[in-house]
């Protein structure tokens, strides 16, 4: 059976209004062993048209995108006419599915590491710009796992926003005694709220607010890896954000991006044609 969601893993909402950065991902139940006769069945109608691509993510996972950013105002439907197809290994398709969804205002925010500052733009406009301390940067071998503290280079989408979230240190396996623990993470027994946190990767970043390092915004990174924002900025990132806007993040150190960590646009257009199961 397929679904169609974000790379966050939420569902795409039909109807919906989404940022010029979204990736479609249609989701299967089950792993697909022939995927050519699954790409096959799947199709993106776009007004006006869009030239586009499928990338096996993984054997459940397979993502759509243009070359470049969506165009504000492009209507998007998908569909999965998988119903009764053989997908290899004796499965079949459950059910055929289809969705619409609108591309929203151009909301691209670019954090540069040499400014530290996020600039936020809204169909090419500057609205807003933030100062900002990101990822502190080196690393550190914690109970036996190499653990880095870059806010790695690369474009990032807006997956999803939750006021307040509950950040863990422990769930990126550091201690609450290790030296490297956040504040946000010290307290109440390594666990905390921290309001207006909009995420855009998969494994926990975040801009959210820190008054606790507003002195270091706009001059110094102090933190994990999360881009650490005034609680007036965060607040205002998080009413203005929807899932899809991109955020670029620049000249910072570490490995680039990765494509399971909401790393789609950092793949280059020639190595996302190859993802497909059809080039």
């Amino acid at each position: 059976m397929p679904s169609f969601v974000t790379t966050g893993g939420n569902l795409l909402a039909d109807g919906g209004t989404f940022g010029v950065g979204t990736v479609i991902v249609t989701h299967f139940d089950e792993p697909i062993t022939d995927k050519a006769a699954a790409e096959r069945a799947l199709g993106v109608q776009t007004a006006p048209p869009v030239a586009g691509s499928w990338y096996w993510a993984d054997d459940q996972n397979v993502h759509w995108r243009p070359q470049n950013y969506w165009t504000p105002g492009t209507q998007v439907t998908v569909h999965a006419n998988v119903y009764g197809i053989p997908l290899g290994e004796g499965l079949f398709g459950q059910d055929d599915a289809q969705m619409s969804f609108t591309i929203g205002d151009a909301h691209v925010s670019v954090a540069d590491d040499a400014t530290k500052q996020v600039i936020v733009t809204n169909n090419g406009q500057v609205v807003r710009t933030m100062p900002t301390s990101m990822g502190m940067g080196g690393t550190e071998v914690v109970g036996g796992q190499t653990l880095s503290f870059w806010t790695q280079p690369g474009v990032y989408t807006v997956l999803d926003k939750a006021n307040p979230v509950i950040m863990d240190s422990s769930t990126y396996g550091l201690p609450v005694n290790s030296r490297l623990g956040d504040k946000e993470t010290r307290r109440q027994g390594g666990k905390e709220k921290i309001n207006y946190a909009t995420r855009i990767s998969n494994d926990g970043i975040y801009l959210h607010e820190l008054a606790d390092t507003v002195w270091a915004q706009g001059n110094t990174n102090v933190s994990h890896v999360c881009l650490n924002l005034s609680p007036d900025n965060a607040r205002w990132f998080y009413d203005f954000s929807v899932p899809g806007d991109v955020v670029e993040v620049r000249g910072t150190g570490g490995a680039p991006l990765e494509l399971w960590q909401n790393g789609d646009w950092s793949v280059p257009w020639e190595h996302w044609l190859a993802g497909s199961a059809l080039s």
